[in-house]
């Protein structure tokens, strides 16, 4: 059978991979290296459904484990990877163990930033695993007090709305920036995202940061914004960005730069050697422009496409990325990439409900679409983008206007 492919990594990105070789026809070995002791999992619901026990852990789960033997991909849980040799095609397992590998894809990932301060007291935590969610859970339903956010982006909010609304916590969040989503999304999006939490009686401390995280005991007791207020908690979470897992990577020899650098059909500076998902910086729009993309859909995207590769069917990379939070009973969906200084045009009236927030360049390019509560508008932003479509101003402020019908001119 041979060395077959290795991969290293067994969330979205990973099992993704498994599964498009196996669909592809691919007949040599398939290994998915995984770190965690459980069957990979989906982990947008954990800060949602998954918490507040709507999504059970069997629901969560990517693949059932029949999966993993009916399409024989050997799934190593619980072991990881320690290091790796790429002039002998081997990974070192954490176990002692050795893997041959003919093609190695890096999907490791990426991991919650850490706190600058001192040593953390108990009840501060981030979220990043299952077991992440158990531990927030359990203290948010056993504990009293407030909990403060740090952190104003997606994730973080997910989570503010989950204790607020379901286990009826007094809720802060704590943003050091101006406001909300200030990389995820537009400032018309972001006010009235920050507007449904005020409403849901989240407290919300913006253009603040947080200058010390207080104890008592060695529990969290108090948190102390660099206004000088001082906030009593019971729990704390931190939600202050990820940083990529290119450790792995780099201590092998390949490049990395705030991420495992790799060309538009996912080949990392070693042609045997692929990196997908949130690990991975990867070539956009003119030469020498760069960029990391953390959302699910990249990672079953570039997934796909190494799979192809590797299968001597070359594709390249050019994403047209789009990603979703719900939050406070409201679906929020974002397609293309926005970018500082485009014109924002306003369909319909996102604050009656449902609407969305179209994106141009100054040439008047469509370059992005949020939509609010409005599913189908998402789907149809998608294809005008993927299309190359370019509504003009007018059209989108006119709802009688069928935005459909320019997929027709191009």
């Amino acid at each position: 059978m041979g060395a077959g492919t290795v991969i290293i990594g067994a969330s979205h990105a990973g099992v993704t991979c498994a599964a498009a070789l196996r669909e592809a026809g691919y007949g040599k070995k398939v290994t998915l290296i995984s770190d965690e002791d459980v069957l990979p999992y989906h982990r947008p619901p954990l800060s949602k459904g998954y918490m507040t026990a709507t999504v059970d852990y069997e629901n969560l789960c990517l693949k059932g484990e029949s999966f993993y033997k009916e399409e024989d991909v050997s799934l190593l849980r619980g072991v990881g990877a320690k290091a790796v040799d790429p002039a002998a095609k081997t990974v070192l397992l954490a176990d002692g163990g050795v893997v041959a590998y003919e093609h190695l894809v890096i999907a490791t990932g990426s991991r919650p930033r850490p706190w600058s301060g001192a040593k953390l007291p108990e009840h501060v935590y981030s979220l990043r695993t299952v077991q992440d969610a158990d531990r927030i859970a359990k203290v948010a339903a056993t504990t009293s007090g407030a909990v403060v956010v740090v952190g104003g982006g997606y994730v973080g909010l997910e989570l503010a709305a989950t204790l607020r609304v379901y286990f009826k916590k007094e809720v802060h969040v704590v943003e050091a920036g101006p406001r909300l989503l200030m990389r995820a999304a537009s400032a018309a999006l972001s006010g009235l995202v920050a507007d449904m939490h005020v409403a849901a009686g989240t407290t919300l401390h913006l253009g603040c940061g947080v200058s010390a995280i207080e104890d008592h005991n060695g529990v969290v007791s108090g948190v102390v914004l660099a206004n000088g207020t001082v906030i009593p908690v019971g729990m704390v979470i931190l939600g202050i960005g990820i940083v990529p897992n290119q450790e792995l990577a780099k201590a092998a020899g390949l490049m990395c730069d705030d991420g495992i650098v790799v060309d538009h059909a996912l080949r990392t500076s070693d042609p045997s050697v692929f990196a997908i998902g949130d690990c991975s910086r990867f070539p956009v729009g003119p030469a020498g422009q760069t960029m990391r993309l953390e959302c699910v859909q990249n990672a079953m995207d570039q997934a796909r496409i190494v799979a192809s590769v590797i299968m001597g069917k070359p594709q390249t990379y050019a994403p047209i990325p789009w990603f979703w939070s719900d939050q406070l009973g409201s679906k929020f969906q974002t397609a293309g990439m926005i970018q500082p200084g485009m014109a924002c045009i306003t369909r319909d009236t996102p604050k009656g409900g449902k609407g969305a927030f179209f994106h141009f360049h100054a040439d008047g390019r469509l370059g992005a679409v949020e939509t609010v509560n409005a599913p189908a508008q998402h789907m149809l932003a998608r294809r005008l983008l993927a299309a190359g479509a370019n509504p003009t101003a007018q059209q989108v402020q006119d709802t009688q206007f069928d935005l459909k019908s320019l997929l027709r001119s191009v």
